[in-house]
C-alpha cells in the first residue's frame, strides 16, 4: 500500500512564504512524475506545478516565478516552495504522484493567505 502525506500548510500574510512537502511511503518500487494541485472553495481543482522523474519542472502561469517544485535528498519527498503568496493562492493543496505505475493522491493541506 502506498500513501502520500502533505504537510506545511498554514495561515500566512500576503507576500509571505510557505514550503509544502509531499512524502510517499509504503511499498514503492518506482517513482515517476509528481504534481501539485490546488482547489479553492467553490472552484475546480487546478494544476499548480509538476516535476518529472528526470527533474524537468513545469508551472502554471499563475505561479510561475513565485513557486518552485523540487525533490528532496530522500527521493520519496517533493517540496513546493511558495513565495510572494497572494490571497488568490488560498486553497487546499494536494499532491499526485505516479508510483509503481499508478496515480496516488494525498489528502491535502490547507493554505490560507490573508491579512
Amino acid at each position: 500500500q502506498v500513501q502520500l502525506v502533505e504537510s506545511g500548510g498554514g495561515l500566512v500574510q500576503p507576500g509571505g512564504s510557505l514550503r509544502l512537502s509531499c512524502a510517499a511511503s509504503g511499498s514503492i518500487s518506482s517513482l515517476s512524475a509528481m504534481g501539485w494541485y490546488r482547489q479553492a472553495p467553490g472552484k475546480q481543482r487546478e494544476y499548480v506545478a509538476s516535476i518529472a522523474s528526470g527533474g524537468i519542472t513545469d508551472y502554471a502561469d499563475s505561479v510561475k516565478g513565485r513557486f518552485t517544485i523540487s525533490r528532496g535528498n530522500a527521493k520519496n519527498t517533493v517540496y513546493l516552495q511558495m513565495n510572494n503568496l497572494k490571497p488568490e493562492d488560498t486553497a487546499v493543496y494536494s499532491c499526485k504522484w505516479r508510483i509503481n505505475g499508478m496515480d496516488y493522491w494525498g489528502k491535502g493541506t490547507q493554505v490560507t493567505v490573508s491579512s
